[in-house]
């Protein structure tokens, strides 16, 4: 071996090594990558990934990538370079395109144009195909899971769905939708997934601006559009953010001086005082802003698919975590019957407030405003002495280790966990698969047509060591 030489462990070598050439700088010295910010590269896109994007590589970089398919060629207009390991692009023309490829049905989809939607350019079945993709992917890589997963897809579809919007008004009293990544508001005259009453160019037509001589409607930043079962449409509006309101910024350490401003006024503008939907032969009232599922089909896939999930037994003691309006505690307060209990649990007042109307026939629920936390989950259980069945429906950021914790502690049957993020989802299971319990039934819903998101309804049961702590270890178990 020549000097200076190093054996590799296969036994290849490099040959001699300029012992006095300078050391490679750490990672931290390095000269960042070039901003690639507007330039145009021609690239082979590979996958889809979380989020509405697709990915493509170049001169070892990323490029997340909208507007595109798995397998297509195309050119795209770099948008985003934050000069780490990967950038953000458009594509903005078409080489080779892919089988599930069509033209855009909405003139305002496409590069530099609304950002609602992420698949106006792919035929319904291939989205459903991309959707499931990304939820297998999302459990196989986050939970060490494979599973072939099916999308439902749900009428209407893909257009005329979405029943509630909120629009972004203009400096000149337009409405519009912003953006992707921006604050830009791209103004409308119809907006094609809208529900009838919401996505109509004649209601976006309308001036909901202030005027001179309304002092009591004062300017806005946000409409509100939301229609409910009997087609009634009610209009909110959100009051315009001064400048001596914004939040303050940070100093040089961090610290933000001056009090953070209330969030903006609310008011309601047009519509009935109560919105009503109908699920399952069960009527539920709803606050204009309540939350309720937005897609005409969501409410009764989902119940449906919580109780076979949950199969529930007469006398169960259930709590319900981020109740809503009570759906979902209305159903499994219907199925225990008054020989069982149901507690539910929700943050937010308006919420409390329409899921204890709309649970007035059934006196064994009850509805708590309580923030969903460890703690108030095991106060919660102690009303119930015990739970058999838990079912959740967590924010986008989904439960996180703590309260999955807390929930396997109780020992129920089964937890039926609702998810609108399949990666949060995968993260929480694998909390749970941690803990010994198993994912049984999954079932995917395609609720957002056009879009990327996609809902999950999954079953979690314990697993023999998990459902008996105290079993004894057996002598060929490793400590």
């Amino acid at each position: 071996m020549t000097a200076g030489a190093q054996p590799f462990p296969d036994g290849a070598n490099l040959g001699p090594i300029n012992v006095d050439s300078p050391p490679i700088p750490a990672a931290a010295e390095r000269p960042p990558p070039e901003d690639w910010t507007g330039r145009r590269l021609v690239v082979d896109v590979t996958a889809v990934a979380h989020g509405g994007h697709c990915v493509a590589r170049f001169d070892g970089r990323v490029l997340f990538v909208r507007h595109t398919l798995p397998g297509e060629r195309v050119e795209v207009l770099v948008t985003e370079d934050g000069g780490g390991s990967f950038a953000r692009a458009d594509a903005v023309r078409v080489l080779k395109p892919a089988p599930g490829r069509v033209e855009a049905p909405c003139r305002y989809a496409g590069p530099g144009g609304c950002g609602g939607c992420d698949f106006q350019h792919v035929t319904l079945a291939a989205q459903l195909d991309l959707k499931a993709t990304v939820v297998a992917e999302q459990l196989s890589r986050l939970a060490g899971l494979d599973r072939e997963i099916d999308v439902q897809s749900l009428p209407p579809a893909p257009l005329g769905w979405r029943r509630r919007i909120r629009f972004a008004v203009t400096p000149d009293a337009r409405l519009g939708l912003r953006a992707h990544r921006s604050h830009r508001i791209v103004p409308v005259e119809v907006c094609l997934i809208g529900a009838p009453g919401v996505g109509d160019s004649e209601l976006l037509a309308q001036n909901w601006r202030a005027q001179p001589g309304e002092p009591d409607r004062p300017a806005l930043s946000e409409v509100e559009l939301a229609v409910d079962d009997r087609g009634e449409v009610a209009v909110l509006g959100t009051g315009a953010v001064h400048r001596h309101q914004r939040r303050p910024r940070p100093d040089r350490r961090g610290n933000r001086r001056g009090r953070a401003p209330e969030p903006p006024p609310v008011q309601q503008l047009a519509g009935p005082a109560r919105l009503s939907y109908t699920v399952a032969g069960r009527d539920f009232d709803v606050s204009p802003g309540g939350f309720w599922q937005t897609h005409p089909g969501a409410a009764a896939a989902f119940t449906g698919a919580v109780s076979a999930a949950a199969e529930l037994r007469s006398g169960d003691r259930v709590l319900d975590l981020y109740a809503g309006a009570g759906l979902f505690t209305a159903q499994l307060a219907a199925e225990v019957g008054p020989s069982g209990a149901v507690v539910a649990l929700e943050g937010d007042r308006a919420a409390v407030a329409d899921a204890t109307t709309n649970l007035i026939a059934f006196e064994w629920a009850t509805v708590t405003r309580a923030s969903v936390l460890p703690a108030t989950v095991v106060e919660a259980a102690e009303t119930l002495r015990g739970v058999d069945v838990v079912v959740l429906d967590p924010p986008r950021t989904g439960a996180g280790r703590a309260l999955m914790a807390a929930l396997i502690d109780l020992r129920p049957r089964v937890i039926v966990y609702v998810a609108c993020d399949p990666a949060a989802l995968a993260r929480d299971v694998r909390f749970a698969l941690d803990a010994g319990w198993q994912l049984d039934e999954l079932s995917a819903f395609d609720t957002f047509p056009m879009t990327h998101h996609v809902e999950c309804v999954a079953a979690l049961r314990p697993g023999v060591a998990a459902a008996d702590p105290q079993k004894e270890r057996s002598p060929t178990e490793p400590d």
